[in-house]
């Protein structure tokens, strides 16, 4: 993928890894960053970073409706990243049902709505690649995060499965499997369960660079920091260590 001139389309864009891929796009000379959030007036800091090349856009991975205007409004787009979610903690056994039902909701059928609405777009100029932003949390069901890990853990399936469909279309698919990330999202984490605390926290930064560089070097599976790359390495070796590794942070 040739991420200079690209047209990009990047999910939960207002904050954290989905703020720090627009700035690392618009570093690496994409044409077009369309930056898009549920609340496109969130997305001010992030247009200012370059108003000629950034455009805001409405995206609730939620409401359908959003999502369809969005593929009709950015029908440039090359290059899709799928990094919007959203979390709830709890065990699965104990915690409300609604919030584990909310999370699988958006992170998975909302991506899915996503990439269903922007592959005939990338397809029509002319191919292009698909990146979802997944996380390590894929490979092992940590009981204190609730539902999502079996959220992330069907984005990923749900990532190879389209792997095969988008081939002949001209469409890379690219799974990143992000550890343990300093963002508002962790920050929810760690009032609940502290102990993420204790492992170190990649950056934003570091992350979207890491992402830019395995998507340019056309890797299918990226894992973008320390953290990930011992769990991508074990996994790779004995995936029930993993899992065992991940379960015990519950």
């Amino acid at each position: 993928m040739e991420i200079e001139g690209s047209v990009v389309l990047v999910t939960g864009a207002n904050r954290g890894i989905g703020r720090a891929l627009v700035g690392e796009f618009l570093a690496r000379g994409a044409a077009r960053v369309h930056a898009a959030a549920r609340n496109p007036a969130a997305l001010g800091p992030v247009v200012a970073e370059d108003p000629s090349r950034v455009v805001p856009v409405e995206v609730d991975l939620t409401a359908p409706d959003t999502i369809a205007a969005a593929a009709e409004a950015a029908s440039d787009v090359t290059l899709l990243v799928n990094n919007a979610a959203t979390h709830a903690v709890g065990h699965l056994l104990e915690m409300d049902l609604a919030l584990v039902e909310d999370v699988m909701r958006t992170n998975y059928l909302g991506t899915l709505r996503v990439l269903r609405a922007f592959a005939p777009v990338i397809e029509r100029n002319g191919g292009g690649a698909v990146v979802n932003v997944i996380s390590v949390g894929a490979f092992g069901g940590t009981p204190a995060l609730g539902g999502y890990p079996a959220s992330k853990a069907a984005l990923h399936s749900m990532t190879q499965a389209v792997r095969q469909d988008l081939a002949p279309r001209g469409i890379s698919v690219h799974g990143v499997f992000p550890g343990p990330v300093d963002t508002d999202m962790l920050a929810y984490v760690l009032e609940h369960e502290p102990q993420f605390g204790e492992v170190p926290l990649a950056t934003t930064a570091e992350v979207a660079r890491a992402t830019v560089d395995g998507l340019a070097a056309d890797a299918e599976d990226i894992f973008p920091d320390s953290f990930a790359v011992g769990v991508g390495e074990l996994w790779s070796r004995d995936p029930k260590a993993v899992e065992r590794w991940l379960t015990e942070f519950g």
